[in-house]
């Protein structure tokens, strides 16, 4: 029981980061920029993000708690930054460039992850596959509505 406990932190951090999510959300603005067909309907992003969060979160626990602090938990932390500008980017500044830059840098914290977390926790590493899954498609769509709406970034 007690080692479940210390999941909490990493759940606080996780969810501090997802914050940004709910402060800036897509609104009238992103409404009115051209996406392409394989957009998902907004309704699916919340969902699939309270998963992810909460993989993310286990993911460093599990790591924290074979090896503490190291490479694999500098990657995570990396990541929940990157994680937590990305919303701030895209909807708050209507920056899709710098947003783009930011869901890359993701992509490249993530694979940072896996990569150091795999001989330390290989449960943690295989949790951070959906994820980098999930942001690779993410990045992909900033990059073509980047591409669709050039003057909006």
């Amino acid at each position: 029981m007690a080692d479940w406990m210390s999941l909490l932190p990493f759940l606080g951090i996780v969810f501090t980061a997802a914050l940004s999510g709910a402060l800036f959300m897509p609104g009238p603005w992103y409404e009115t920029l051209d996406k392409p067909s394989w957009t998902p309907p907004n309704w699916l992003f919340a969902p699939a993000w309270l998963v992810l969060y909460v993989m993310i979160a286990i993911a460093g626990w599990l790591v924290w708690r074979d090896a503490g602090y190291g490479p694999a938990l500098a990657w995570w932390g990396a990541n929940i930054v990157f994680n937590a500008a990305w919303s701030w980017l895209m909807f708050g500044r209507k920056r899709i460039d710098l947003a783009l830059v930011d869901a890359i840098a993701m992509l490249v914290t993530i694979i940072g992850f896996i990569a150091t977390a795999l001989p330390v926790n290989e449960t943690a590493a295989l949790l951070f596959l959906p994820y980098l899954a999930w942001v690779s498609f993410a990045a992909a769509l900033n990059a073509a509505i980047l591409k669709r709406n050039p003057r909006a970034a």
